[in-house]
């Protein structure tokens, strides 16, 4: 019964709009890849980066993407995401009793590590990780664990296949071998204080670091070969990642949206300082790796999730009885039947309802009119967008048009020549010293940004510069040709020359 209504109370919590802003890039990206049958390697969307090498590590869930958008839409990929995002947390809960939490209070403890882990969920390719590394978990612990019935050493061999799939669907594959590592070495340590017999021990050791050489040694079976064992480590080691995103950010415990996660520190303290028996050093050397882990970074909070979970299921009060609550009264079942309807018509209105409002939250968080515009207007160029609108601009303006940045900042914020573009971005959108050379060494036509940003505000006073669009969400700045940029208004109608050149623009001004 715990189960079943944790199972659709979960569908109904993950559900998210289709709406985080690198989406739209792997939708385009997805389907680069299934009409032309290659993955790329260089980076075909953007004018700066034209060219450059590109680690397409998410290639598989981008395909997927896609071929969920082409036959099903928005409401294909919100369901699909609740689906993955939903199957992490049931393997997380069924990984609780083994420690000695009850049912209901593991449901308990999963319910408030989803609640922790909200800031992250979305239609992305990290929920394949977060699941794929739930799954690993689950298939570690029961495939090593002695003295239960449910321990199956031939588990273990399903990690390698895992792997595999996990490497070519997101670079979060890196945790894989970490945590298998991290297991081992508390092993070792367990073993090191006499806590657990070297006679037992060392099987589950060999295992182990058997499981670790072979999913290393799968790593370069992917399009990208041998560059995806350097490419975490660029990752985490890339200052433009950890200055621009915020989910790089350390998690801000000031704010409502990070409180579940201090309930889970909280908690975690608790369960510690209260255990009866001090945790396996298996258990306490993944702990300390995820704890770190989140601290450092947001997008790394499901993570800490699925470690710190069961430990705290461990310590929650467990309510011990000889015999069964009685089951005489009539009602029982049919309250059982009333729970489970409800929570199942919860998920469904909840899919319903983003499903319908999918376009206004669209319009809501990306420059639907705008962009509209420039596909009608018919032209081509270079586009300097908005950061969180880079990717909104692939999907829908490529190859129409270019962009200068957009969310793949891996690709941008990274360069060992030192052209860090995402440094480059933030000098022109913030009007920093040399931004007018940013925009001319770039020769950016096409100026697309909210209105209120500082660029906007400095092109409205330049003369080399006109509005074509502009409402309450975007505004679009052209450059204005030589000629144009000197024309004097015409007596007859004055109105200058460069806005002859978009007339279809003008109604569309606001003060």
């Amino acid at each position: 019964m715990f189960s079943l209504v944790l199972l659709l109370g979960l569908f109904g919590m993950t559900a998210r709009p289709a709406t985080d802003p690198d989406l739209w890039w792997h939708l385009r990206t997805g389907q680069w890849i299934v009409e032309t049958g290659h993955v790329p390697h260089s980076d075909p969307f953007s004018f700066t980066r034209a060219g450059h090498a590109w680690v397409s590590h998410e290639w598989l869930s981008e395909v997927v993407f896609y071929e969920l958008w082409k036959h099903g839409g928005a409401a294909a990929l919100i369901v699909f995401a609740a689906m993955v995002t939903t199957a992490g947390f049931m393997l997380l809960y069924l990984r609780c009793p083994p420690y000695g939490g009850r049912r209901h209070w593991a449901a308990a403890a999963t319910v408030v590590g989803a609640l922790a882990s909200a800031p992250c969920w979305g239609v992305r390719p990290q929920m394949f990780t977060f699941t794929l590394a739930s799954l690993l978990l689950w298939l570690l612990e029961r495939g090593t664990e002695r003295g239960t019935k449910k321990d199956r050493p031939r588990l273990l061999l399903w990690i390698p296949p895992l792997f595999l799939l996990w490497l070519n669907l997101h670079a979060g594959f890196a945790l894989g071998p970490a945590l298998v590592l991290a297991y081992g070495v508390g092993l070792m340590m367990e073993t090191a204080s006499g806590n657990t017999p070297w006679q037992e021990a060392r099987p589950i050791l060999l295992r182990v670091l058997l499981l670790l050489l072979v999913c290393l040694a799968l790593v370069p079976l992917n399009p990208s070969g041998a560059q995806l064992y350097r490419y975490p480590f660029d990752t985490l080691r890339s200052s433009g990642m950890r200055s621009f995103i915020s989910e790089w950010h350390s998690p801000d415990f000031h704010t409502w949206l990070y409180r579940p996660l201090l309930v889970v520190w909280l908690l975690l303290l608790t369960a510690l300082a209260s255990a009866r028996s001090r945790p396996k050093g298996r258990v306490i050397v993944p702990l300390l790796l995820t704890s770190f882990a989140a601290l450092d970074a947001v997008r790394h909070i499901p993570i800490f999730v699925l470690v710190a979970i069961p430990v705290i299921a461990v310590a929650l009060p467990a309510a011990r009885s000889d015999r069964e609550a009685p089951s005489s009264s009539r009602f029982r079942p049919i309250f059982n039947v009333a729970v489970v309807i409800l929570l199942a018509v919860f998920a469904l209105v909840k899919w319903v309802t983003l499903v319908r409002n999918q376009d206004a939250r669209e319009a809501e968080q990306f420059p639907q009119k705008a962009v509209e515009f420039l596909r009608a207007a018919g032209q081509s160029g270079r586009v300097f967008a908005y950061y969180d609108w880079g990717g909104y601009a692939i999907w829908k303006l490529y190859p129409q048009y270019r962009v200068f940045v957009d969310g793949r900042a891996d690709l941008y914020g990274n360069d060992l020549q030192g052209d860090d573009l995402l440094r480059q971005f933030q000098t022109a959108v913030e009007l920093r010293t040399g931004w007018r050379d940013v925009l001319s060494r770039w020769q950016v036509e096409t100026v697309l940004v909210p209105p209120s940003c500082a660029l906007a505000q400095a092109l409205l006073l330049d003369p080399n510069w006109h509005v074509a669009f502009s409402d309450s969400k975007a505004i679009i700045l052209l450059r204005t040709p030589p000629a144009a940029a000197t024309a004097a208004p015409d007596p007859a109608s004055g109105v200058h020359e460069s806005e002859k050149m978009f007339p279809r623009a003008i109604p569309n001004l606001r003060n």
